[in-house]
């Protein structure tokens, strides 16, 4: 169900409507968005049975959340989340596509999987996604879930070179403990690019860490999408206090 919900823009606050897709329509306008960010904007190789459509066979299984704005109508934000029970049902989370997920194995039945993570080019002052993190909030609680883990990319547009500097400079503070440590199953070559002397972190990532989420092991290269992913893991429980608080207000 869309609520409407007030976040600050690069003009001020500004209204938008906020929930999970209510039926099948929704969910191609997230596909639609996707289609148009990742494959028309990052140049994406996107294996869908319908071009213009991002749609791959997590999309049946996962809930689609969305932002939309009301002035326009369209959908400019959406995150798509696969519950433990959806999880089992496909068989495995996406993000083992990328990673052995081994070590996490007694955290299924309560880990939900974040993807496809996008905001619209006009939109991307900060308030969408913000909106889109106290939907996910509110989705967590409710369903009780104390986990969330997911793939954070960054774009390889210069061969790596940021990736490797990112990873150096996450590594140290960031990495999980050892018992949640994952493995990528085609990893990035990290001993063999430079590293970026000043590297720049994505706005997603910087959003993670300072959720409180831990980078669970070494960079995976994901060719279609041409970037690197990092596997992130955020316990609720390391969830920061004041951000924490500022989601909840928002739910």
């Amino acid at each position: 169900m869309l609520q409407e919900r007030i976040a600050r823009d690069g003009g001020g606050k500004k209204h938008y409507q906020v929930g999970l897709a209510r039926h099948q329509d929704e969910v191609r306008e997230a596909q639609r968005l996707r289609w148009q960010v990742f494959a028309e904007e990052m140049g994406a190789r996107l294996a869908t049975p319908e071009p213009g459509l991002d749609i791959d066979l997590y999309d049946a299984y996962c809930e689609h959340l969305l932002v939309r704005d009301p002035d326009t109508g369209e959908v400019v934000g959406t995150y798509r989340i696969l519950s433990p029970s959806a999880a089992k049902r496909v068989g495995d989370y996406y993000t083992e596509t990328e990673f052995d997920l081994t070590r996490l194995q007694h955290l299924r039945g309560n880990l939900v999987e974040l993807g496809r993570s996008c905001v619209h080019p006009d939109y991307r002052d900060g308030g969408v996604i913000t909106l889109l993190w106290a939907g996910l909030a509110e989705y967590m609680i409710r369903g009780g879930h104390d986990y969330l883990i997911g793939c954070a990319s960054i774009g390889m547009a210069d061969g790596g070179h940021n990736a490797v500097g990112i990873w150096n400079a996450v590594k140290d503070k960031h990495l999980s403990p050892i018992e949640w440590r994952v493995f990528p199953r085609c990893p990035l070559p990290l001993d063999s690019l430079e590293t970026a002397s000043v590297p720049m972190l994505p706005p997603l990532i910087k959003g993670y860490l300072r959720l409180g989420s831990y980078i669970c092991g070494e960079p995976a290269w994901d060719p279609d999408f041409n970037t690197a992913d990092l596997p992130i893991l955020l316990p609720l429980k390391n969830l920061h206090p004041a951000y924490a608080r500022r989601f909840l207000k928002q739910t």
